[in-house]
């Protein structure tokens, strides 16, 4: 399948996106289709947020780097196949990397098995967050992701994060959700991005509707963060800043898959960043990206010149 096969190497001059992959992942996928009628087709990938938000900034041609704890049977694998993605890991130290299989054989997913990422300890932690400082202190942008299981990193970790950063004139976009969103909510200067569900379901917001969503994105932008992007499935992203709100729409396309939009979405918002664009333009870059993987069978695929082409029939209107 074309998913499998990375895109060329980014040239010298491409730019730096440094990922915190807090929760890297072994997927695997049966699929129907294998060499004989009778047989399926088994599809072995790195997966977890960070890895598929890595997977599409490097398709952007950004060089990426990707701190994060690998371990056991399970992260030795992950590890080598995101090296084969020319994906440039900064491992450190687990017990193991969680796991899961999917059997799509009828159509439909169906969990077979998921195991659970060990958790880290102090020392793990540690040496984790020092990985991931020194390595976006040499970065254009760096990105945050979370887990929704408990590793041992706290809230306080990305708060700190945050700020040591910011405190250094780097920039952040995080993509996050509950204690962990509002700890950087907390922190200064990140670009949040963040689902009109996850508003909800973190307690930013009372409802989904346009109007509490912009209310309480203007309220937590008055707090420390640079920006709130709020994405919405179907309808217009909402990016919102200190000074000025816009509405940002991509074409409306068929979901094949609807899983990795929003991660990438937060890979093209960092990728425009580190190429020096405006932050509505690198919004704009993102929302075709999370667009265009909807299309597609592959978390975190996608081509840079259908994205790029398709960002420019993004429309991004300011709003009052």
């Amino acid at each position: 399948m074309a998913d499998t096969q990375p895109p060329p190497p980014p040239d010298e001059h491409a730019p730096t996106v440094c990922v915190l992959a807090l929760t890297p992942l072994l997927t695997i996928e049966i699929e129907p289709g294998g060499p004989h009628d009778e047989s399926p087709e088994v599809h072995v990938h790195p997966g977890g947020q960070g890895l598929w938000l890595g997977r599409m900034a490097y398709s952007l041609g950004a060089h990426v780097v990707v701190c994060g704890p690998f371990g056991g049977e399970t992260g030795t694998v992950a590890a080598h196949l995101a090296r084969t993605l020319n994906l440039d890991l900064r491992a450190t130290t687990t017990g193991g990397n969680g796991a899961f299989v999917h059997d799509r054989r009828s159509g439909e997913r169906q969990e077979v098995v998921t195991m659970d990422p060990y958790v880290l300890n102090r020392h793990e932690v540690d040496d984790l967050y020092g990985t991931v400082l020194v390595s976006a202190l040499d970065a254009d942008v760096t990105i945050l992701t979370g887990s929704e299981t408990d590793v041992g990193v706290t809230p306080s970790f990305f708060e700190r994060l945050t700020n040591d950063l910011h405190a250094s004139g780097r920039t952040v976009v995080a993509d996050l959700s509950g204690e962990q969103a509002r700890a950087v909510a907390s922190g200064t200067g990140a670009i949040l991005k963040i689902s009109h569900e996850e508003m909800v379901e973190s307690g930013f917001s009372d409802d989904d509707s346009e109007s509490a969503l912009l209310a309480a994105a203007r309220e937590l932008v008055a707090g420390g963060p640079r920006a709130l992007v709020v994405s919405r499935a179907e309808d217009p992203t909402l990016l919102v800043t200190p000074d000025r709100t816009y509405s940002v729409q991509a074409p409306d396309v068929t979901t094949v898959d609807h899983r990795g939009a929003g991660d990438s979405m937060t890979a093209g918002i960092a990728v425009g960043l580190a190429r020096g664009l405006e932050l509505p333009d690198a919004v704009r870059l993102g929302a075709s990206a999370g667009a265009l993987n909807v299309t597609r069978r592959g978390l975190g695929s996608g081509r840079r010149d259908q994205i790029e082409r398709l960002a420019e029939r993004v429309t991004v209107e300011e709003v009052s």
